[in-house]
């Protein structure tokens, strides 16, 4: 959430953010005129309750009964008329708040301008492309032929957009989210389990509502809702608390699956694994200071870069332009594999630094070693990776001419010591 003091001062650069981020720049002017109807409304009030206060002192230490009948009566009066203030001005205050959840965070100055994704920038490519000897097939045909794709029961169970990961599938699964779980605690994150189901307050906290409540699946009667994400746990692990600042940076990674109602195109990626509304990620997480948020931001990138570079799969690293960037994001860099099958980059992580967005929101401040006011810190989040999508490029990337798939040296651990998956 911005701060509401710098609407009020400078209105021009959030308007033109908004702009920018291709939103509607009229909300600043709807959030000034709630702003000086609500400071308007607090005076009248606090006028009317100081008035009060003072006559019934007054009515306290008079003897005269008509005259202390009259004063009552005038109060009845005023107490009325700042009932009917307290009422309106709960009322503007609910509109303020409902407007300034939706307001996105402002860009960072570094982040390029851009209508959208079409505009985002390629800073780097990793690794060239596999040349193969043979003609790359999808993973909605490797998958099934190997026995390791079931879609046909994934519709049965559920519907479309599901599947069932089988066998070594299953397995590459698993081996992907313990391999990077501890490639992350390695690089200094401390793992988590958390909740897969969180209150409203918490999904509020890391700026999920009120803007994206159509995406998300909620139970109603216990005001549980799915993970979208575990950004969203991982911020409401410290909601509303003041943390040392000796103890920062605080570096999590968690895995969750995470529910997503997704609004599908017609027609877009409508084959296989790619988007669905539910999946696996495995998740990095920073509090800090707001002065180690850009260091910290370029650690969390490297750290995702590493994933990608000890799969041995083709990466790159785009930076999000103003049109494309997250609801809580300042500045975002995306990394995608490359998948041959499919013949397309994959975004699996998208690492964004959220500023104090979040931080207001979920109110966790920090207390300067000195002493003195607490302060908001600064959250940034990644993905570490995404999956199905780092699957994808596995499966694609190491599949051979007789149908099989390479399971990549750094997943072998896990997988049993398996190094091939045969039909």
């Amino acid at each position: 959430m911005l701060d509401i003091n710098l609407i009020r001062e400078n209105p021009d650069l959030v308007r033109k953010a908004l702009s920018d981020r291709q939103d509607k720049p009229s909300a600043v002017d709807s959030i000034l005129a709630l702003d000086s109807q609500r400071r308007t409304l607090l005076s009248e009030a606090e006028t009317l309750k100081a008035q009060r206060n003072a006559v019934s002192k007054e009515i306290g230490q008079s003897k005269e009964a008509p005259a202390r009948g009259a004063k009552i009566e005038a109060m009845r009066i005023v107490g009325d008329k700042i009932a009917a203030l307290d009422k309106s001005l709960e009322a503007v205050e609910s509109d303020l708040k409902r407007i300034l959840s939706e307001l996105p965070n402002l860009p960072d100055a570094r982040t390029p301008y851009g209508k959208d994704e079409a505009e985002n920038v390629v800073l780097k490519t990793v690794g060239a492309p596999r040349k193969f000897d043979f003609t790359p097939q999808a993973h909605w045909d490797i998958g099934p032929a190997l026995g390791i794709i079931d879609f046909e029961r994934g519709t049965k169970l559920t519907g479309s957009r599901f599947y069932v990961l089988s066998g070594a599938g299953a397995r590459l699964q698993r081996a992907l989210i313990a391999w990077m779980l501890d490639l992350h605690i390695r690089q200094g994150y401390r793992e988590q389990y958390l909740p897969f189901m969180v209150r409203t307050a918490t999904v509020y906290a890391a700026g999920q509502l009120p803007k994206f409540a159509d995406n998300l699946y909620k139970d109603h009667e216990d005001d549980f809702y799915f993970v979208p994400t575990a950004e969203i746990p991982l911020t409401g692990l410290h909601m509303d608390e003041s943390l040392e600042e000796a103890t920062l940076p605080r570096m999590y990674t968690a895995y969750t699956p995470c529910f997503r109602r997704e609004k599908m195109s017609a027609g877009r990626d409508v084959r296989g694994i790619k988007r669905g509304h539910q999946f696996d990620k495995v998740e990095m997480y920073i509090y800090c200071k707001p002065e180690e948020s850009e260091a910290m931001h370029l650690k969390m990138l490297q750290d995702a870069e590493e994933t990608c570079a000890q799969l041995e799969i083709p990466y790159r690293v785009k930076q999000l332009c103003t049109g494309d960037i997250g609801f809580g994001a300042t500045l975002t860099y995306d990394l995608e594999l490359w998948a041959p099958g499919c013949d397309e980059w994959l975004e699996v992580s998208s690492v964004s630094n959220d500023s104090d967005f979040q931080a207001r929101r979920a109110n966790i401040k920090y207390r300067p070693t000195e002493g003195g006011k607490l302060k908001l810190l600064h959250t940034l989040n990644g993905s570490g990776l995404g999956l199905p999508r780092t699957l994808i490029a596995v499966m694609e990337n190491y599949q051979q001419a007789d149908g099989s798939i390479h399971v990549p040296e750094v997943l072998r651990p896990w997988m049993g010591g398996v190094d091939v998956i045969r039909a």
